[in-house]
């Protein structure tokens, strides 16, 4: 079997065209759409995308879709990311829950902005595949933990912040409790087949969600919702 290996001017160049990508990425997707936090555009511009995606994606890590990741997960698409983490509003001393990291892009975007994050991912293989993607890109601020992700990670909690990665159709209350409380919670809910993103504060120990705007993403598994039957 044929080796390619690469010049250090074809991998400079390389690294350049991804850098030019996610600019544009950026420019065109996330600020356009009410993305105008500082810190989170600072984060994205800087979060190489492309080394949190399947090897074999690299190529469009930067196209405005949710990228697929196997097992009927997805990297949420760009202005998705963007206007979930503005509305988080996420301070640099907080500490943050991410639930479904997938290959860890989004958890390597928050550490940019928190004090620390913990990623729980149910899969092994992404688990490690995140964790190694975030050691390569000395990202050491983020926590993986391979799990149950409808449990959460109750040995850290409470958390100022929950950003969950994926679509959900209800939310378990064992991730509710680890909200602490006056903190944020950004979920996609999936309703009659559409779409919406919800920010939950938590007051007087109980989420209060407001509408954010319309998205899609697949339920994660654990969230959804249980069958009732009526006799």
């Amino acid at each position: 079997m044929a080796i390619e290996i690469k010049s250090n001017q074809e991998q400079a160049s390389t690294m350049t065209d991804f850098a030019q990508r996610r600019t544009m990425m950026v420019d065109t997707q996330v600020r356009p759409n009410d993305v105008t936090s500082y810190p989170v555009i600072e984060a994205m511009l800087n979060v190489p995308r492309e080394e949190f995606v399947p090897d074999a994606l690299r190529d469009v890590a930067y196209t405005g879709e949710n990228i697929p990741l196997g097992h009927g997960r997805v990297e949420l698409e760009p202005r998705t990311l963007g206007r979930l983490l503005e509305s988080l509003d996420i301070q640099t001393s907080d500490f943050v829950l991410h639930l479904g990291c997938g290959y860890g892009y989004a958890s390597a975007v928050i550490a940019r902005i928190a004090e620390g994050v913990v990623a729980v991912e149910q899969d092994p293989d992404m688990a490690s595949a995140a964790q190694a993607r975030l050691t390569d890109a000395e990202i050491f601020n983020v926590a993986v933990t391979q799990g149950d992700m409808a449990a959460g990670w109750p040995g850290q909690a409470p958390y100022d912040a929950i950003l969950i990665g994926g679509a959900i159709e209800t939310l378990p209350d064992a991730v509710a409790e680890q909200l602490r409380e006056g903190g944020r919670i950004a979920a996609v809910f999936v309703e009659n087949q559409l779409g919406i993103a919800r920010i939950g504060h938590k007051l007087d120990g109980r989420i209060n969600w407001r509408y954010a705007f319309n998205a899609f993403a697949p339920v994660l598994p654990g969230f959804n919702r249980t069958p009732s039957f009526a006799l």
